[in-house]
């Protein structure tokens, strides 16, 4: 994002506000600092966080891992507009017992869903071919407007309430209970469903009369105390003064890291299988400047946990590469190219290209939207996506061999004239998530694990993008506004005949070459 679009979301934010009347292959869960561990340039511009300055949101998106496998290389972020293919070891996108590993699997961001939401839904979620579901916050929060439960009005509630901590223990009037927590987990163990939660280690709310006095007693000093963020240029005041006013925890001191490392556990012993890791970036690094450099991620990553992925919003001083050392991250300039996809942008010199500094892509969290970016009523409203339109670029990072992909919930009965729907907190999302289509995706994602991949353009124009899992199978999107045919076209797939697993269409392959109709403005999935 550019500066000046930031300055836009951030002036777009103090105007909501005022409306509102005011790592490596170590063992599962355990980060180690690799040796030669050295800070890298960051990118030249800040992604915006999302929140009010007075009821303060926290910035979203995905979260690393702290898994034990190393990828090699997925494909090189080349610069081929024709077609680019890759080799190398996929096998981690497999367990050992042939499960789907969670750094690959298609992750359900089951946004403001409750826990009893996420229960009932788990046979749905299953069937749609995703392996992990990721919750919101957990944590005790802040109870706002009286308690209100919508997801967003001027005076009943608004989701960003659960990103204000007032205590690091589980449950929250939005959500659920402790008990409804576990009981969820226990129901996605025995279908073989992994729990995320998503964790704002960075901050409190605002409001320190809410604030726990279990978090007062930590030490002299929970927190910075040193104001604002007031340039985001500056790494210091990026990680240790406030993020839009929410107070920011005193990350150095071995109590507070203590106490929420015990928090993750609980979360852990409780039925969690990973987490996401809001603000990431706001947090230091042990080799960040040594006045304020600190032990915090190598203390809390190890947890227990099977994956760990942090919120790493591409900018300056973001230190990108270096949180990719110990957990994964998320690769948010990649989700405004998903978006550009969607409008029919399907080169592969586009769409290839993870956009992460050289990050192996078997460390990134990629998505379409997430819930930060999803209301942001900008000029580039990623509002304006319909679910028509997120199906295309879903379709291009389900299909993909590298990333952890990320399907984000819109509220139940949105649309680009009421972002919101039914507005209600605890309610499950638009039924998108288990769309034939976007199943059909998830299940040739799951399928094609321990491949690599090919991505070709067959017509001229690039309207027409082709991704091909070893021999296997491919999804192949027609961005255009006219059917293709593919008679002729080049392809690595197998010698047969295939029918689309949506529409049943035949598509047939012979000596290297590939054809069939994909329709207009569609995905077809073969395998």
């Amino acid at each position: 994002m550019s500066k000046k679009c930031v300055g836009i979301f951030l002036a777009l934010v103090i105007a909501v506000s005022a409306s509102m009347t005011a790592c490596n292959s170590n063992p599962p869960g355990i980060a180690v600092v690799p040796e030669g561990y050295q800070q890298q340039s960051a990118a030249s511009s800040e992604s915006a966080q999302t929140s009010s300055t007075a009821a303060s949101a926290a910035s979203d998106a995905v979260s690393s891992s702290a898994t034990s496998s190393s990828a090699a290389s997925s494909a090189a972020e080349s610069t081929s507009s024709a077609a680019s293919s890759d080799s190398g070891d996929y096998s981690y996108q497999l367990n050992d017992d042939g499960t789907i590993a969670m750094n690959y699997g298609a992750i359900l961001h089951a946004f403001c869903w409750s826990f009893a939401t996420i229960k009932e839904n788990l046979p749905a979620i299953k069937e749609a071919g995703y392996t992990s579901v990721q919750t919101s916050p957990i944590n005790e929060c802040k109870v706002g407007d009286g308690g209100g439960r919508s997801l967003y009005s001027e005076s009943n509630g608004k989701w960003w309430y659960h990103y204000q901590p007032t205590d690091y223990v589980i449950g929250n009037y939005q959500l659920g209970t402790e008990k409804v927590f576990k009981d969820m987990c226990e129901e996605a163990n025995k279908l073989g469903i992994k729990i995320i939660v998503d964790v704002p280690l960075n901050h409190t709310t605002s409001d320190e009369s809410v604030v726990s006095e279990n978090i007062f007693n930590l030490c002299e000093n929970p927190f910075h105390g040193r104001g604002e963020i007031a340039s985001y240029s500056s790494r210091k005041q990026v990680t240790q003064n406030d993020l839009l006013g929410l107070k920011d925890l005193n990350t150095q001191d071995k109590a507070v890291q203590e106490y929420l490392l015990t928090y993750l556990k609980s979360c852990v012993a409780d039925g969690a299988s990973g987490f996401r890791f809001d603000a990431a970036k706001h947090i230091e690094l042990p080799d960040d400047d040594e006045e304020y450099a600190s032990d915090f991620w190598p203390t809390v990553l190890d947890n227990g946990a099977e994956f760990q992925y942090g919120e790493i919003l591409q900018g300056e001083t973001d230190r990108f590469a270096d949180y990719a050392k110990i957990m994964n991250v998320t690769a948010s300039n990649y989700g405004n190219t998903m978006k550009s996809a969607a409008g029919g942008t399907l080169s592969v010199s586009a769409v290839e290209p993870y956009m992460a500094n050289q990050v192996d892509p078997s460390r990134l969290v990629t998505w379409v939207e997430s819930h930060d970016n999803y209301c942001n009523e900008s000029e580039s409203s990623w509002e304006n996506l319909t679910e028509a339109d997120v199906e295309i670029g879903w379709a291009i990072i389900a299909a993909r061999s590298g990333g952890t992909p990320l399907f984000f919930s819109r509220p139940y009965g949105s649309d680009s004239d009421n972002p919101w729907g039914e507005n209600t907190i605890g309610k499950a999302g638009s039924d998108e998530y288990k769309s034939p289509m976007i199943s059909a995706l998830n299940h040739f994602r799951n399928d094609m694990a321990g491949l690599g991949e090919k991505l070709s353009n067959p017509d001229e124009e690039k309207k027409v993008l082709m991704i091909e899992r070893g021999d296997k199978g491919a999804v192949i999107i027609n961005g255009g506004k006219e059917d293709y045919k593919l008679d002729g076209a080049e392809s690595v797939l197998a010698d047969g005949t295939y029918k689309d697993k949506v529409t049943e269409a035949e598509f047939t392959v012979s000596g290297g070459k590939i054809s069939g109709t994909v329709p207009k403005g569609s995905i077809v999935v073969v395998y």
